[in-house]
């Protein structure tokens, strides 16, 4: 799904020629800000999809199908820690689909929810011109690899943009399509939130993103990890450890509403393949382990 994400505010960057231009001619700067542009261009667009996806957190590990909604995902649980849905756990499934299609209120939060969410990426991603510097890495695959660091001219105003701008690592970028493919960060500072109060990231700790084409105009997110350790206020420990593949992507018909996405949860599957292997290497290079 097209997450509708406003970007009115990056239209300002005058990327009317962002196709026009051949990557060898354009800056390492400016190739980061088409693609950025292209990103959030993408998803004003009102494609949707249905796949499934295995995540793995400190909790469990769970395998689902997901259809996106023009409201946001809906999801039903397919497997829990590598077996099928016992007939007891297949009907408290079905009951919280039930419920949720004839709640209101939980349509409601599950909006929001998802509001949020595209709201934080496209902060997130809106940084990223302004916030590191870039360099080349080199080229492989038709990826144009960039190093990027923080920038000392920026100065973060939020907790999301102190992490962010915490972080150094590599941007893979498709060159004939001017698409992120890959992010890796790792933290290589701690991080002190709130002055120290209200808590601290230590160093060490990583993440990745990598995208991939699903149709010609279409790309999703493949894989998803996240590796932060460190301590909230009263010292209370945090340990996120979380870990995303997401795969056999098939269109759905665009704005459908959550009614319909639960219906279509409901009809046959589509096969459950179990971690994608990616062409990537499955651990990012040179990024130390978390704590």
């Amino acid at each position: 799904m097209r997450l509708r994400w406003r970007i009115s505010w990056f239209l300002a960057l005058s990327l009317s020629t962002c196709s026009a231009q051949p990557v060898a001619d354009i800056s390492v700067s400016q190739l980061v800000r088409e693609t950025v542009y292209n990103e959030l261009q993408e998803h004003e667009r009102q494609d949707s999809w249905r796949y499934w996806i295995e995540s793995n957190t400190q909790k469990n590990q769970r395998t689902e199908e997901q259809v996106e909604t023009a409201d946001g995902p809906v999801t039903r649980l397919l497997e829990s820690d590598g077996s099928a849905l016992t007939p007891a756990a297949e009907k408290r499934e079905q009951a919280r689909l039930n419920h949720l299609l004839h709640s209101p209120l939980e349509q409601a939060l599950l909006r929001q929810k998802y509001i949020d969410s595209e709201a934080r990426i496209d902060r997130i991603l809106g940084l990223l011109p302004d916030a590191f510097l870039f360099e080349e890495a080199g080229e492989g695959s038709g990826c144009r690899r960039l190093r990027f660091r923080p920038s000392p001219n920026y100065v973060p105003h939020s907790i999301e943009a102190r992490i962010l701008h915490a972080m150094s690592g590599e941007l893979c970028i498709d060159t004939r399509f001017k698409r992120l493919v890959r992010l890796d960060g790792h933290l290589d500072d701690d991080v002190e939130l709130g002055f120290g109060i209200l808590g601290r990231l230590y160093k060490g700790g990583w993440c990745r993103l990598e995208r991939i084409q699903v149709s010609p105009a279409d790309w999703e997110t493949e894989r998803i990890e996240v590796h932060l350790s460190g301590r909230a206020m009263l010292l209370k420990g945090i340990e996120y450890e979380t870990s995303e593949v997401r795969g056999g992507f098939v269109p759905v018909p665009p704005r459908i509403s959550f009614a319909e996405g639960i219906l279509l949860l409901g009809q046959t599957q589509p096969p459950v393949q179990h971690v994608a292997t990616s062409t990537l290497e499955s651990e990012p290079a040179s990024l130390p382990a978390a704590r």
